[in-house]
């Protein structure tokens, strides 16, 4: 099983998903709902975390149900959404038990995201829906110099998938836990080699570069 690097921060990063960075959470849950769309039935949040996102679930008609792996994160999301201690990549569901999966600003904190999408693929029901919103592949990571907004500055590190603590942020959270960077087409193709369809691609960001990038995929009936 994967170490859960952010039982340490758990009550740090609580106050961060719900005040520091509650502007651009908002903006995250307003790309999440316009690619899933509304209910009804069981909606798998996976890497629930604290469950931030547990109540833009159940607004759009869904009932949300979380696995992280981090115990400490859990804590936090019990209070919110029924939850599960379990590795992406191991899901305590049977095949086909969910029609809609969510992964919401995690699969940088895993070193396997391929594995935890054939994953999600396997839990979900024919017909059902993926959405995956993380960080932009290639604007965010620790190749990606943003202090300056409209200028992002890359360098060769995009090609490394290797775990790393360094950001230009030092006070963030990559800095606190680090990352596992999939550049955009590895990351594209571990959607379509876990035999989902992608049916819709969203950039998204406060500026000019956009910040984070959403797909949405369903699963063939």
């Amino acid at each position: 099983m994967t170490t859960p690097l952010y039982d340490g921060i758990a009550d740090w990063y609580e106050e961060y998903a719900s005040e520091t960075s509650s502007v651009y959470m908002d903006r995250i849950r307003s790309v999440l709902a316009g690619l899933l769309g509304e209910g009804p039935g069981r909606c798998l949040d996976l890497c629930c975390g604290t469950g931030a996102h547990a109540a833009e679930l159940r607004r759009l008609g869904w009932t949300p149900v979380g696995v992280d792996l981090s115990g400490g994160q859990l804590r936090h999301a019990r209070s919110r959404l029924p939850v599960a201690r379990a590795d992406a990549t191991a899901l305590p569901l049977a095949a086909g038990a969910v029609p809609a999966a969510v992964c919401v600003l995690a699969h940088t904190d895993m070193p396997d995201y391929p594995a935890a999408l054939a994953e999600a693929a396997r839990v979900l029901a024919p017909g059902g829906r993926l959405v995956h919103v993380g960080v932009h592949p290639c604007y965010v990571g620790a190749f990606a110099d943003r202090s300056e907004p409209e200028r992002i500055v890359i360098d060769g590190g995009y090609a490394s998938r290797e775990h790393t603590l360094r950001s230009w942020n030092a006070v963030g959270v990559r800095a606190r836990v680090g990352a596992w960077h999939l550049p955009l087409a590895d990351l594209l193709n571990a959607v379509t080699a876990a035999g989902l369809v992608v049916t819709r691609v969203i950039e998204s960001g406060s500026g000019p570069v956009p910040d984070a990038l959403a797909i949405a995929a369903t699963k063939p009936r």
